[in-house]
């Protein structure tokens, strides 16, 4: 076999490796998940809450489902989904390369959701709690009118049964399709999350890969306490546009959980399996608190004390 023979036969193997090349589908169901140090068991991943054992990278997650949010949240996994008010679909008649309803549509097929946010209660370690989760794959989760409306609903029952706020974030911000009606939900958020702190109601935000735009310019950033998960993205603008704008290189791990912990803006960075309890702890510290407000001064300093001590 001469060199021009041996040319012709790779020639001919790298097109049939082209055509046996698997699908997206395909890949989605194999038993390996592709990281750091190349493919991982999907088993091993399970086992560790979705969770890279050899870098720590935190994979996003599904609000509900067998390896969810929920599921990994409340007590025992034990949850009830809270149906949320739909408003009606498209009212501008928004259309690019497909209508937007057909978009709709199609995320709702892939995810099996109206919206891309859901509302559900439950207990984290024993305290009543309204926890909202969002799923990436609904349109990069973000924010159009039906997401500000299970915003609203979600403080709406925390007030009605007393219980503290928790919201994971995620997504890229508003929703372009809806132009207006999606920025109006920043200060609709805000408003509710006002209410909600009228009433002495902790409200806790958990940011996850990646939050961003107008999530991080609303309520993301007005909790009483920011947790975030490591490596998460937190960001308002693209760091592409930031470097643009300033003409400077931008620091390592720029707009990453651990070094927006740096400038104050995230109070604590937890690893998904140590949530629940750390959560917990900061619930019953935040309960007791805004409950010993007005009627004992001491009490307060002594649970702020504590809530520091938890914090540090």
């Amino acid at each position: 076999m001469n060199w021009i023979t041996k040319i012709i036969q790779a020639g001919k193997n790298i097109k049939q490796n082209l055509h046996e090349r698997v699908t997206k589908a395909e890949i989605e169901t194999r038993d390996w998940v592709a990281c750091c140090n190349g493919p991982i068991e999907r088993k091993l991943l399970k086992e560790n809450q979705w969770v890279c054992p050899f870098c720590s990278r935190h994979f996003r997650i599904k609000p509900t489902g067998e390896d969810s949010r929920f599921k990994y949240t409340f007590d025992d996994g034990v949850y009830e989904v809270i149906k949320t008010p739909m408003p009606k679909d498209d009212p501008l008649g928004f259309e690019d390369t497909k209508p937007y309803k057909q978009r709709l549509k199609d995320a709702r097929k892939k995810t099996n959701l109206d919206c891309s946010m859901v509302v559900a209660t439950g207990n984290i370690k024993k305290i009543p709690t309204t926890v909202v989760a969002s799923d990436f794959d609904f349109l990069g989760a973000s924010i159009e009118a039906a997401e500000g409306e299970a915003i609203l609903f979600a403080a709406q029952y925390s007030i009605e049964n007393k219980q503290p706020l928790l919201i994971c974030t995620s997504g890229g911000g508003m929703r372009m399709q809806a132009s207006m009606i999606s920025l109006s939900q920043m200060p609709r958020s805000i408003l509710a999350i006002n209410e909600l702190k009228k009433h002495n109601l902790p409200y806790i935000v958990l940011l996850t890969d990646p939050t961003a735009g107008g999530i991080t310019a609303s309520y993301a950033m007005v909790g009483d306490i920011h947790i975030a998960e490591p490596g998460a993205l937190i960001a308002f603008a693209g760091a592409r546009v930031i470097q643009g704008t300033v003409k400077e290189e931008l620091p390592e791990n720029f707009q990453k959980s651990e070094y927006v912990q740096k400038t104050g803006f995230v109070d604590l960075i937890v690893e998904r399996k140590d949530l629940p309890k750390k959560i917990g702890t900061l619930l019953s510290i935040l309960l007791k608190k805004n409950s010993a407000i007005s009627t004992d001064e001491n009490e307060t300093t002594e649970n702020t004390q504590s809530l520091s001590k938890v914090a540090s």
